[in-house]
Order: C-alpha cells, then structure tokens, then sequence
C-alpha cells in the first residue's frame, strides 16, 4: 500500500506547477489548462485523504468538483474563442484593452 504522503507529494507538485502556469504564462489557453492542472491536484489530495480515512465524503466531493469543472471547461472556451474572434489573439495582457 502507498502512503498517503506519497499523493500529498504528487498532489503539491502539481498544484504548483499549476499555479506558476497561471501566474507565469501569457497565453489564455495554457493559463486556463493551468486552473484545471489545479483543480485536479485538489481532487488528488481528496481522493487520498478519503481512502486514508476509508470514507466516500472526499470521493463525492471530487465529483462534485468535476462537474464544476466541466461547466467551467465550456464557458471558459466559449469566452476564449469569442475573445479570440473579436481581436484574433488570445494574450492575457490585451485582454484589458476589452473596455466598451
């Protein structure tokens, strides 16, 4: 059986790479992956926590983060492509330029 420090590892290195994608990159599609990068490494560190306590509260809750997920996923491309049809790029820093 593999620890649980084991996926807390995984799960923090992933977090952190997620987080220097958000804050490091321009790109709005990388910056969006890096948020899910994120979000994954949470559900990680529930599933594990879950199976440490034998318990199905950090399972249901992953689910329920998924589905927020998913959602997310579509509104978030949709915003993406409209911004990329109006001014044909996808920079984050030309995206404050959306005023009117």
């Amino acid at each position: 059986m593999v620890p649980v420090s084991y996926y807390l590892v995984v799960s923090v290195i992933l977090f952190t790479l997620g987080a220097l994608g958000v804050l490091i990159r321009r790109n709005a599609l990388v910056v969006f992956m890096s948020i899910e990068l994120m979000l994954n490494a949470a559900n990680l560190a529930f599933v594990a926590f879950s199976r440490t306590f034998n318990s199905y509260d950090g399972q249901l809750f992953v689910f329920f983060v998924m589905t927020v997920a998913a959602a997310e996923v579509a509104v978030g491309l949709a915003l993406i492509v409209a911004i990329f049809r109006s001014k044909h790029s996808i920079d984050v820093d030309q995206l404050s330029s959306l005023k009117g």
